[in-house]
């Protein structure tokens, strides 16, 4: 099936696009040195509605669907894959978390608070012993003598946003006997006491990323904050990971195709032997198939995206969309730097910065093995 943008859907496109080439393009190497992007820079975002894409406008979102939102990121991605992981946390773990499963007074309360930028949100699964094996969770969460409140204990690690997060969703046993049926999901605030920001990772890529460890000690929250059902937490997180792999799987897209993109402009320019490296079958046969796997990784969100409009079960399809994406983004950079030859190892040309960032795409949000095991598991299920 081909998907053609609809005129909207192009409009968001270039919208992106134009916004990513003026305003993040010549800051990417301070960003990623600094290992940080300026607030001014989520404000601009947020102003652009795409902080809050596919929240309804009652909650102060945009209301768009998953085909705008893959186009999102993919044109973040395009140019800098931290900005684009930064909005994908944001919008689909966070925000996208309490979408699903809050109730009307936390939507209310929170959505348009992120979806207008005035919060970062920040998501927390992962832990030093729990990161594809959910069961391995220690974090815990209990009620305090009088039943009024939530007492919350553990850390949490790899958490995107981390440090300027105004919001967190943090996943916790409520019932140690259950296994990953018993886990519960709670909002918790920043500033709300026994709740610590811990370690900033010195990360290979993606370092205009925030990735912080976050460490709960007796963090008390209201009874209201639990975020769902109780015990229900990881059947919603499991829902929440499907948009999450969405994101990664737009994440690699784009990634591969300014990989793409930097591999056509420099085979033109750079000269060999009296003419242009681009007119050497070696050098022709490496973007023929960097633009054919790139656009069949295209396919494969765009589909995906689709059903999850529709409201379908994008278990299966969520995973073959992130796991070939982020393996043809890994290609991809690795022969961008392969044409660039001594250019591509070093700062001033962007390749280098896509080959460290790239990595994460295979490792975010389930690693490819786990989404092989996702995959054949839904295959089996199916039959």
């Amino acid at each position: 099936m081909n998907f053609t943008p609809t005129e909207e859907q192009q409009l968001v496109a270039d919208m992106v696009r134009g916004f990513a080439e003026e305003k993040i393009r010549p800051n990417i190497r301070e960003w990623d040195e600094a290992q940080a992007f300026p607030d001014e820079i989520w404000r601009e975002l947020a102003e652009l509605g795409l902080l809050g894409v596919v929240i309804p406008e009652k909650y102060s979102g945009a209301g768009l669907g998953y085909l705008e939102y893959v186009a999102v990121i993919e044109e973040l991605s395009r140019v800098d894959p931290s900005v684009a992981l930064s909005v994908a946390a944001h919008n689909s773990l966070c925000a996208g978390h309490i979408f699903i499963a809050g109730n009307e007074e936390q939507k209310t309360l929170y959505l348009p608070k992120l979806a207008t930028g005035d919060w970062i949100g920040a998501w927390g699964l992962t832990e030093p012993e729990a990161g594809s094996d959910a069961a391995g969770t220690r974090t815990t969460a209990r009620l305090s003598s009088d039943e009024r409140e939530w007492v919350l204990n553990g850390a949490k690690t790899f958490i995107t946003n981390g440090s300027y997060a105004g919001v967190a969703v943090i996943l916790a046993v409520t019932d140690a006997s259950a296994g990953n049926h018993g886990i519960s999901a709670f909002i918790v605030e920043a500033g709300t006491d026994g709740f610590i920001v811990g370690r900033k990772e010195d990360k290979l890529g993606c370092r205009a990323s925030n990735t912080v460890e976050l460490i709960l000690e007796d963090c008390v929250i209201p009874r209201e904050n639990l975020l769902g059902e109780l015990n229900h937490g990881f059947v919603d997180a499991l829902r929440v990971l499907d948009s999450g792999r969405i994101s990664i799987a737009a994440m690699a897209l784009g990634l591969a195709q300014g990989c793409l993109d930097a591999s056509v402009a420099y085979a033109g320019e750079r000269h060999q032997f009296g003419r242009p490296i681009g007119s050497f079958e070696a050098i022709q046969a490496k973007l023929v198939t960097m633009s054919s796997e790139v656009q069949a990784a295209r396919q494969l969100v765009l589909h995906v995206s689709s059903l999850k409009n529709a409201g379908e079960y994008v278990k299966r399809q969520a995973s073959e969309a992130k796991l070939y994406s982020s393996e043809v983004a890994v290609r991809c950079a690795e022969q961008a730097v392969q044409i660039h030859g001594g250019y591509g190892f070093v700062k001033d040309y962007g390749v280098e910065k896509f080959y460290r960032d790239v990595k994460l795409c295979t490792i975010g949000e389930g690693t490819s093995e786990m989404q092989r095991l996702v995959i054949s598991r839904e295959l089996t299920r199916r039959g």
